[in-house]
């Protein structure tokens, strides 16, 4: 299992750019392993983590293994939505196509898909002129079911007892509920890994323990250039 291959890395090390968790030496104790789950928001890693950087490349198994020394990953679950084409990126499907190829050779990763709905609206403008049309036809997008999925398998997999740990990325605080439900009715632990710069201020506090993910772990968990599986190449996209 992932776990078994875990660099242990003290609170506080600098290697990886991130820092103690809170509680961090409960789980840093002892030989045993927690047996551990996660959880990752594909599109609120994505835009709090890597969007705008040379970094989109991300190994999630090893960003797993270098934020959790001392858990047994049982399970990496990923949620996603496939995107459409829309000007002016036409080749985003095609990457995130490239991308999720990549993430299939993870030990343990399975991905959830949740879905798109694109349609056309009329909007405001912030300052309309005072002659003419006062709104603009825009696309508006909405990624719909990665957060419900999300909630429902933290759920289900505490309700089976197929963890000790739950380990969630992300910094919705959609999430709040399914959380608290997990540690006061389950009583589980469940530990929160996030991008973005500030923190949910309500989602924080209903964690376990929180990492932040930083600059440095995201260096270091890149996929090789290229990769390898069962049906051959796999070439990092051009601009990752």
């Amino acid at each position: 299992m992932l776990g078994h291959n875990i660099k242990r890395i003290l609170p506080g090390a600098s290697a990886t750019g991130c820092e103690a968790p809170l509680g961090a030496s409960a789980f840093m104790q002892g030989s045993a392993k927690l047996k551990t789950n996660v959880y990752v928001d594909g599109f609120n890693l994505y835009y709090g983590a890597v969007k705008g950087t040379d970094l989109k490349w991300l190994d999630i198994g090893k960003l797993c293994q270098l934020l959790l020394p001392g858990h047994d990953i049982q399970s990496i679950r990923y949620f996603t939505a496939l995107v459409t084409p829309r000007p002016p990126d036409m080749g985003q499907p095609q990457r995130q196509r490239i991308y999720i190829r990549a993430l299939e050779t993870v030990p343990n990763l399975s991905i959830h898909y949740g879905s798109f709905l694109s349609r056309r609206k009329r909007r405001p403008l912030v300052n309309p002129p005072s002659v003419g049309p006062r709104t603009v036809e825009v696309f508006d997008t909405e990624e719909k079911g990665s957060d419900v999925n999300l909630a429902t398998y933290l759920l289900r997999d505490g309700f089976k007892g197929e963890y000790e740990v739950a380990v969630v990325v992300s910094n919705d605080s959609d999430l709040i509920h399914p959380i608290e439900i997990v540690r006061n009715k389950l009583n589980l632990k469940v530990g929160l890994l996030n991008s973005h710069p500030t923190p949910s201020v309500r989602l924080k506090p209903v964690a376990t323990f929180y990492k932040r993910i930083r600059g440095g772990v995201l260096a270091a968990s890149q996929f090789p250039n290229p990769l390898f599986d069962a049906q051959g190449r796999i070439t990092k996209p051009l601009g990752w």
